[in-house]
């Protein structure tokens, strides 16, 4: 196993404790182990590429650890009350539907390939990955300068949600290649 992947795999497995610190509101401990793992992604694929160790599992393992990691730090947050559940249900709901189209593009196929994800998705990730870590850092520390804008910035990353998975949704309805599981 390449170091990318093993990084990969660190991230997902962060998931199930970051959850718990979030329900035990351990917010300072939850938002450093959350930023970590949000760094790790950007990490993995620099040395994946820069490395040359790039792998079919890598290319499946980083995004199902992206996912599992965003939708289930948006569930937690919604859960407690922290993120409005109406964006929760709609980062979730985008998902689910990539998920869905990428298993619909495999059993239609020979096998599945490997497409690259649209800028409004790579946008979107940064996004929901920086509206978690202000929450959990809102929380963590105390309100600062940001408490007030997060309910704009819920309604940003609510947006690029829906036009992200608009654009799936739509290059999918062309045949086309749009993007990957991100």
């Amino acid at each position: 196993m390449t170091l990318p992947n093993i990084i990969s795999l660190a991230r997902l497995l962060s998931v199930p404790f970051i959850v718990w610190l979030i329900l035990r509101e351990a917010w300072i401990a939850a938002f450093a182990i959350f930023v970590l793992a949000g760094i790790s992604d950007a990490v993995d694929g620099y040395l994946a590429k820069r490395l040359d160790v790039a792998t079919e599992l890598g290319a499946y393992l980083d995004p199902i650890a992206d996912k599992v990691l965003l939708v289930a730090i948006y569930v937690a947050l919604g859960v407690d009350g922290q993120l409005a559940l109406w964006l929760v249900i709609l980062v979730v709901s985008r998902d689910v539907l990539l998920i869905g189209g990428a298993v619909l593009l495999f059993m239609l196929e020979t096998g599945a390939r490997q497409l690259p994800p649209s800028r409004i998705s790579k946008w979107n990730t940064l996004l929901q990955i920086l509206l978690a870590a202000l929450v959990l850092a809102d929380l963590g520390f105390g309100p600062v300068q940001w408490h007030a804008w997060l309910t704009g910035f819920e309604v940003v990353v609510g947006a690029t949600t829906v036009i992200s998975g608009a654009g799936y949704l739509l290059s999918w309805a062309r045949g086309g290649e749009s993007g990957e599981l991100r």
